[in-house]
């Protein structure tokens, strides 16, 4: 049994001790030249550990990107990599910047646990990085005679390409930038600081300017849809109400993922399942030996196996010593 026993703590380690104590999203695709923010979840009980962001899937291997007790850089903004922790949120988020097609792959959000016990907690993540476009909001919003924005997100490949915002089935509608990767006119403005992304300003909404149109850079492009509401008239206007108070709005973290916690889920299942199938085979060996030893110690049965040796040794002597005799039909009877 002590033996058992220091066999079940040297199994310890292998198994997962916490489930589910780092989430963050299975995959995310980013523009190239573009910035992702990660965020990482995890339980109140690491609150005050050391969190860290690495490449790779597995940790003996992972290459460290940054940790919350690295000294950060003169300026955060600069940095490529940087990583900032939450305590009260219970989250730390990662940030890269001026992502390339080769960052493309698996990531680590990782807890410093350490111990004799323990292993670091951790979660992956598979990043993305792809040539195109995209844009903020596919849907804005506004009010006759206003004006609304729309961004329009472009990869590093198309920052030299021709910029163009386009009403959907009218190609003649098309405005686009010039050498300085601006334009504007009376009721439209485009803005673009060659950083990866560009501004449409729709000036003076009227009811005509609804409807679907183009943000586009090179051959790729991307749909906005523009809503433009009817403006309030003065009979609307001189009916007031009591004021309402604005209602609070709170900042909750993002959903957790949970193919994460599935997929911990099972490493702990097949954890459990090879560790008592071990411990199983191990009662089983204890429990034969121990069988075989009382076996070994009952007098009746060590009597037994004398006897049985006795006969057999006695039975192989008078085999040795036995005279064979043959006898033909002619030989004389002998009384």
């Amino acid at each position: 049994m002590p033996r058992l026993f220091l066999l079940t703590l040297g199994l310890l380690p292998w198994i997962p001790v916490f489930l589910c104590e780092i989430t963050t999203e299975e995959e995310l695709a980013v523009l190239e030249g573009g910035s992702l923010t990660i965020p990482c979840h995890y339980e109140p009980q690491f609150a005050g550990y050391v969190k860290y962001w690495c490449q790779g899937r597995i940790r003996e291997f992972c290459t460290s990107m940054a940790q919350t007790d690295e000294l950060p850089s003169a300026d955060t903004s600069e940095a490529r990599v940087s990583i900032s922790d939450d305590p009260v949120q219970q989250v730390f988020t990662v940030t890269m910047r001026d992502m390339k097609e080769a960052d493309s792959g698996w990531y680590m959000c990782g807890v410093k646990i350490g111990g004799v016990w323990s292993t670091d907690d951790s979660a992956f993540t598979h990043i993305k990085v792809v040539h195109g476009m995209s844009i903020v909001n596919s849907r804005v919003s506004g009010e006759e005679g206003s004006s609304v924005t729309v961004e329009c997100l472009y990869s590093e490949k198309y920052r030299e390409s021709e910029r163009k915002w386009c009403r959907s089935g009218d190609w003649n509608s098309c405005r686009r930038t010039g050498p300085d990767g601006s334009y504007e006119d009376a009721s439209v403005a485009i803005s673009d600081d060659r950083t990866g992304a560009f501004t449409v300003t729709l000036k003076k909404l009227q009811m005509r300017d609804a409807g679907w149109y183009w943000c586009s850079a090179g051959q790729q492009k991307v749909g906005v849809h523009v809503l433009v509401s009817a403006r309030p008239t003065a009979a609307a206007v001189s009916v007031t109400s009591a004021p309402t108070p604005s209602p609070t709005v709170e900042h909750l973290p993002p959903q957790k993922s949970s193919a994460n916690c599935w997929h911990r889920h099972s490493r702990v299942w097949v954890s459990v399942v090879v560790c008592s199938t071990l411990l199983l085979l191990l009662c089983v060996a204890l429990l034969a030996r121990k069988l075989w030893k009382l076996h070994m110690k009952d007098p009746s049965l060590r009597k037994s196996n004398a006897m049985t040796g006795t006969y057999k040794e006695f039975a192989g002597e008078d085999m040795q010593s036995a005279a064979v005799i043959i006898l033909s039909k002619d030989s004389p009877l002998m009384y």
